[in-house]
């Protein structure tokens, strides 16, 4: 794994460690958000117990902020305390996958489409530097960069609905989804063809084509469950 930031000086933040949709973070929140994406990635394995100390020398941050990142994932039932060792990382099923997913969908894909209608080309060309770290990332074979500049891309369009709570829920959704089957299609050379379908989708909102958006979206949805969470190793 890579580190995530270099060892900040007191009372400064990293910049490298992510600011997840636009948004102003405390340094405590943008280490739970490079948490967060290396359990969403599978850097961090179900079942395992990891130490604040441990992870904070594997993140290159101080174990203090990494300790109350981790109670906070565990409050979002992300991880388990381990009284003395640590946390564990909680697994997730097969049927709670399928079941988020098919909720992502009903939210996700109507929302997007309706975003082809109404979203301004300013606020929806603003994304695309987000969907190109999502492709450099991908290139480099890097899955915790890919799932943060993927996470601020989607709850990044989203939000130009205009409705916090949705991108909330979404948010959630994402946070408690595994996508272990990223290192498949690295090992494959295979996840640049996904995160392209990023700038597909860009592309397809700033032509106005709805029917496009639904079908980038759709076949995008699909990978998350039918590919990324399994790494059956199928075909697209």
């Amino acid at each position: 794994m890579r580190d995530m930031a270099q060892r900040p000086r007191q009372g400064e933040a990293p910049a490298s460690l992510p600011r997840l949709g636009g948004r102003r973070s405390s340094y405590r929140e943008r280490v739970a958000d490079a948490l967060r994406a290396a359990l969403i990635a599978g850097e961090l394995r179900p079942g395992e117990v990891y130490s604040a100390p441990s992870l904070a020398a594997r993140f290159g941050v101080s174990a203090t902020p990494v300790r109350e990142a981790m109670l906070d994932l565990a409050k979002e039932g992300l991880v388990a305390t381990v009284p003395n060792k640590g946390f564990r990382v909680t697994a997730v099923s097969d049927r709670q996958l399928d079941e988020y997913t098919h909720i992502r969908a009903l939210i996700e894909i109507p929302t997007v489409v309706a975003l082809a209608r109404t979203a301004d080309r300013v606020s929806l060309e603003a994304l695309r530097p987000a969907a190109r770290e999502i492709v450099t990332a991908a290139a480099a074979g890097d899955l915790i960069a890919y799932v943060e500049a993927d996470t601020r891309f989607h709850l990044g369009l989203l939000a130009l609905a205009g409705n916090a709570h949705l991108v909330e829920v979404v948010a959630d959704l994402r946070g408690r989804s595994r996508l272990y089957g990223l290192t498949t299609l690295v090992e494959a050379g295979r996840l640049l063809s996904s995160a392209e379908e990023h700038l597909e989708l860009l592309d397809a909102l700033l032509d106005r084509d709805e029917k496009s958006v639904h079908a980038v979206m759709t076949r995008h949805l699909g990978h998350v469950r039918g590919l990324w969470a399994a790494g059956d190793g199928a075909g697209d």
